[in-house]
């Protein structure tokens, strides 16, 4: 009885995430990450920039076997931060990278929010800085056990 118990909490508890996930999809943030991603689909600057972005940095990585001493060290290295900073600075990219970023952060919280109510012990991993410093493996929310300021 209690194995059926168990995998009846289990399916209401996939239930209740299921219908979290569903608000995050229909929320107003994934709404807008997913227009910025289809006007950078779209923008034919923005696909010139980044298919340059990545020629560019694979030459980058055939460089970097060598370092400093490979003779186009650099030029590539130079071209690379210029593509890089053309590409952050175009206007669709910039906006594509702030609605991902709003996204990301949403669920970032999310994940530390559910993490928290199980234990303040339970590791989440979440990708932001801000639970990754000082050591800390990932928003750990061990109260700083692990040397991380939660």
């Amino acid at each position: 009885m209690l194995v059926r118990i168990a995998t009846l909490e289990r399916i209401e508890i996939l239930d209740k995430a299921e219908g979290l996930a569903k608000m995050i999809v229909e929320s107003e943030l994934a709404e807008e990450y997913r227009r910025a991603f289809w006007r950078l689909k779209q923008d034919r600057r923005a696909q010139e920039l980044i298919s340059r972005f990545v020629q560019l940095k694979e030459q980058y990585e055939d460089v970097q076997r060598f370092g400093k001493y490979h003779p186009d060290y650099r030029p590539i290295m130079k071209a690379v931060r210029e593509a890089k900073r053309e590409l952050d600075l175009h206007e669709t990219v910039a906006a594509f990278k702030q609605a991902e970023k709003a996204l990301q952060q949403l669920l970032d919280e999310i994940s530390v929010l559910i993490g928290k109510a199980v234990s303040e012990h339970v590791k989440v991993p979440t990708g932001n800085p801000y639970f990754l410093s000082a050591g800390c493996s990932g928003g750990c929310r061990s109260g700083g056990g692990c040397g991380c300021r939660t």
